[in-house]
């Protein structure tokens, strides 16, 4: 199953991208063998200002078509490392050929588009700055995939 973290913004060079590449790596190494992957970014940015439903429609084009939706929202889901993995395994084995991550801009996603969504992924109550929830979502990815080959780096 093809990954797709799907965000408005740009993300410029930075101790950012350096661990997003780090982890988009090792969740390719790792979910290979899975039926996970590859990760790909895809950035949108919608530059006549049109808010969210603007954004909505740019990060709509961007899912794949026939892909898993899962939003990234304040109020969504907040899950545990292992039942993050176990959501992603499932998806997969029902069939799903792709799954896409959405993540908004400043002003969060559209509800249009919240409402669509198959799930919503929540990082906390708090709201993270877009940089960072991607750096957390590329790491939590990573794990997820590392919880379902068995290996140690999550203890539970």
């Amino acid at each position: 199953m093809r990954v797709h973290l799907c965000a408005v913004g740009r993300l410029r060079g930075g101790p950012e991208a350096d661990l997003i590449s780090d982890y988009m790596t090792r969740f390719d190494r790792t979910g290979r063998a899975l039926g996970l992957g590859p990760l790909s970014i895809v950035e949108v940015e919608d530059r006549k200002g049109g808010g969210m439903g603007a954004e909505a429609e740019l990060l709509r084009r961007a899912v794949p078509k026939g892909a898993v939706i899962c939003c990234l929202d304040e109020r969504g889901k907040v899950e545990a490392s292992p039942a993050f993995a176990n959501r992603l395994a499932g998806w997969r084995d029902t069939g799903r050929s792709d799954v896409a991550f959405v993540i908004g801009g400043a002003d969060g996603l559209d509800p249009g588009l919240l409402r669509e969504a198959d799930h919503l992924l929540s990082f906390g109550a708090m709201v993270w700055p877009h940089m960072l929830a991607r750096v957390m979502l590329t790491e939590q990815l990573y794990r997820a995939a590392s919880i379902l080959a068995g290996s140690p780096y999550h203890r539970v």
